[in-house]
């Protein structure tokens, strides 16, 4: 696995640098600008992007700003975006290009090694890993009106696991459920939202972005 970082903070730069080396990933780049970044991108083609949110010269969006012109440029690229905090105006324009090899992880998972490290291969082999937390509060955020409130709560919990990438399997352990009853409410949560009947990996991204979507709508 091929990765370049984007972190203008040195410390936590040459950390994850060193963690992803000691774990045998092969970091072709790091970098401390938007514009190093996407230079990087281009000249390296690598399979992963680790980009901050927060970037100079202003701090405010440039990180995910580079990270949605990396995927422009490179629409194979998968991309795990690090911030401080929940960010939901830039969750939602990076998510709206395409959940599939995406990650937004908050900065502390990093210090948590192997959640760091399973939301990377995530995105890597093609799938979505969004930080638990993210997806707590774009939920709460989400007013009476949206038509997330049709689902249940044992549904607004699968959906949260599907917000954070996990499969089926997955989201059975993780509620000590069978897999049977996971296949159950994904299709009511399908029904409710109103999704039609068509390919069910693509329905699963759009029901990920409609509360994103809505949540956007309605801070």
């Amino acid at each position: 696995m091929r990765i370049v970082i984007a972190e203008d903070d040195p410390l936590l730069r040459e950390g994850v640098a060193l963690l992803l080396r000691a774990e045998f990933l092969d970091v072709v780049a790091t970098t401390d600008s938007p514009d190093a970044f996407l230079a990087a991108v281009d000249e390296h083609k690598p399979d992963v992007a680790i980009v901050d949110v927060r970037m100079p010269p202003t701090h405010t969006d440039e990180g995910i700003r580079a990270a949605v012109e990396a995927r422009r440029r490179h629409p194979e690229l998968a991309v795990l975006v690090l911030s401080a905090y929940v960010e939901q105006a830039f969750a939602t324009e990076l998510l709206g290009g395409g959940a599939d090899r995406l990650g937004y992880l908050l900065k502390e998972r990093v210090g948590r090694v192997e959640q760091f490290l399973d939301a990377l291969h995530r995105v890597a082999d093609g799938g979505t890993a969004i930080d638990p937390e993210v997806v707590a509060q774009l939920l709460t955020r989400t007013r009476s009106d949206s038509g997330l409130q049709r689902l249940t709560p044992r549904e607004r919990d699968v959906l949260s696991l599907m917000a954070e990438g996990l499969g089926n399997s997955a989201i059975a352990e993780r509620l000590v459920v069978t897999e049977g009853a996971v296949h159950k409410h994904i299709r009511n949560i399908f029904a409710k939202l109103d999704l039609a009947p068509t390919d069910r990996a693509d329905r699963r991204v759009t029901a990920v972005l409609r509360y994103l979507e809505e949540t956007q709508r309605h801070p």
